[in-house]
């Protein structure tokens, strides 16, 4: 059940939110691998709307459903290459700060990858969907609604 709608936010507060996206969205940041982290977390946050929206999104762009199924347990599926694992490590260490801290040897494997301001972007990005999970969570959007903007 909907706790709480879109339109009931404080003025301005989804715009500020929807600032940061745009911002991602034209930073030339790699969408498909942003999309894909989006989607873990999501998981790994149990939020079922942005579950929903990021496997409907990630589909849109073309990824194909077996990654998005495994993605859980991407340390043993040979679907992801090197580059996306280091993101997905960065990702889950973020979204689970109190058990993780982000080591000199996870940033060396993310300077093998992604140049500084790069990292920065992935790490915007990954805040960016944990705030949006932790809204949802209190909002409880309607799961299955979701429909891609085409």
């Amino acid at each position: 059940m909907e706790r709480i709608r879109y339109g009931d936010l404080p003025k301005g507060m989804y715009e500020v939110m929807a600032g940061v996206e745009n911002y991602l969205h034209q930073s030339g940041i790699d969408l498909h691998l942003v999309e894909l982290l989006k989607y873990r977390i999501s998981q790994l946050n149990h939020c079922a709307y942005c579950l929903d929206m990021h496997y409907k999104e990630a589909l849109n762009m073309g990824e194909e459903p077996l990654r998005l199924y495994s993605v859980s347990a991407w340390r043993e599926c040979p679907y992801y290459s090197e580059k996306e694992q280091v993101a997905l490590e960065l990702a889950e260490a973020l979204t689970d700060l109190p058990r993780h801290h982000i080591e000199e040897t996870l940033f060396e494997k993310l300077k093998q990858f992604f140049n500084v301001q790069e990292i920065a972007l992935l790490t915007l990005a990954i805040a960016q969907i944990n705030s949006w999970n932790r809204l949802q969570q209190v909002m409880r959007s309607r799961p299955g609604e979701y429909k891609v903007k085409v």
